[in-house]
């Protein structure tokens, strides 16, 4: 029986490589490991060398990434990507052509977007794309809230005057979150677990469904100390617990941090304990509103939350018309994609102190990793982070192990319930 060969472009960090690489060793399947972002790689040589072929390359350089996964003629018949490396029209057809001795059959994505792949090209090659959806849905709502919370109490211009020594309290009492409307734009597994969070904590929340859908319910926040397999996990709901509707505030402009606390270093994070704990079921299980239209949702919220792939139809959804839209004082999250967001347009709307929107939180950019530019760099009421809203244990475990048993499935010509993308 023929051995499948899986190129890992960049595996999972730290300790979860072991688990990801033991999982698709598991499966019997022949594993290249790429180096290139492994940060022990001399212990990582050591300690799987007699079972793993391993390789170093840049991942983001295509001509390097066609020769590695081409890799002396033999090529690979999957390739798995975490972090969103380019697989496009040139590379998949010089590795899913008749060149390689074994031709590109599936690409999986440890993760839920799939814009980083040509899905016209890889249908037109024969390669099948799956990708992880849902796996980071509970790290990304949680990201978002401390966006939101960062930005309506104004945390960081507090903490940079309290490490210059300064005791500042506020001169206008911002609202708290149960006078606020959320309004968040696609209500799938995301959007749905943001709501839930935002209900518990009293917000007034109201979705805009991508395709018109009635919202369901979002399950309780859970962890799962299970392994992860590849079918979903159906949403759970316990008896609704609908928040009072409060009267509504706008939400004040973040003041300003001053000059001198652009160069200022975060704190850094606290290091993770041994193991996980499980998340409190705080989630509200009551539907958010539905919205018609977003030009409705923009005006009526104080909070905007976007929650949307990058196709075609959302490539520039909101642009200057849609930022003027917006309610005084309100704020804008983006954990979706770069390109959703005109980011000049989002530039110049925070630079203007006339404009409505008063603040935004962007952890995904139009170029990143090696190519980050921003016209956001430096703008006080912009709290920018290079695209770590999915970036928790649990979610990279599940999306890591997940992504695994999709690629061995597809290649054993086990197909079904395997989630796969197409253009």
């Amino acid at each position: 029986m023929e051995q499948f060969r899986v190129l890992l472009v960049d595996a999972a960090p730290g300790p979860l490589l072991g688990r990801e690489l033991e999982r698709l060793l598991g499966h019997g399947l022949a594993v290249t490991l790429n180096l290139r972002r492994v940060a022990d790689r001399a212990a990582v040589r050591a300690e799987w060398g007699d079972r793993v072929e391993f390789t170093d390359f840049d991942p983001f350089d295509e001509a390097a990434l066609l020769a590695g996964t081409v890799r002396d003629g033999l090529g690979h018949h999957a390739v798995k990507s975490r972090a969103g490396v380019p697989l496009r029209a040139a590379f998949l057809a010089g590795v899913a052509g008749p060149g390689p001795a074994h031709p590109l059959r599936v690409i999986g994505r440890a993760g839920a977007g799939t814009d980083h792949v040509d899905l016209t090209a890889a249908a037109r090659h024969g390669v099948t794309v799956t990708h992880t959806p849902g796996s980071n849905a509970d790290a990304v709502a949680e990201f978002a809230l401390a966006q939101l919370l960062t930005l309506t109490r104004d945390i960081r211009s507090y903490d940079a005057a309290a490490h210059r020594g300064e005791w500042r309290a506020p001169m206008t009492p911002p609202p708290e979150l149960s006078e606020l409307t959320l309004g968040i734009v696609g209500a799938g597994r995301i959007g749905l677990a943001l709501a839930g969070r935002a209900g518990a904590l009293g917000m007034d929340v109201q979705a805009l469904a991508r395709h018109r859908d009635a919202a369901r319910a979002p399950r309780p926040a859970r962890a799962s100390t299970s392994m992860p397999r590849p079918a979903s996990v159906p949403a759970s709901a316990s008896a609704p617990c609908p928040a009072p509707a409060p009267a509504r505030a706008s939400v004040s402009a973040p003041g300003p941090a001053p000059a001198s606390t652009s160069a200022a270093r975060p704190a850094p994070a606290p290091a993770p304990m041994s193991a996980p704990h499980p998340a409190p079921a705080l989630a509200s299980t009551q539907a958010p509103r539905p919205v018609l239209t977003l030009p409705e949702l923009l005006a009526t919220s104080d909070v905007v939350s976007l929650h949307l792939p990058l196709t075609p139809e959302t490539r520039g959804l909101i642009g200057r018309a849609e930022l003027a839209l917006m309610r005084p004082g309100a704020i804008l999250l983006n954990t979706a994609r770069g390109g959703i967001v005109d980011e000049q347009a989002l530039a110049d709307a925070l630079r203007d102190p006339a404009h409505p929107l008063a603040a935004a939180a962007v952890d995904t950019f139009e170029h990143e990793h090696a190519a980050f530019a921003s016209p956001l760099h430096g703008l006080p009421n912009a709290l920018l982070t290079p695209h770590i809203a999915g970036m928790t244990r649990g979610a990279m475990a599940t999306a890591a192990l997940r992504c695994a048993d999709h690629m061995a499935a597809l290649l054993a010509g086990r197909p079904d319930g395997i989630p796969v993308a197409t253009a």
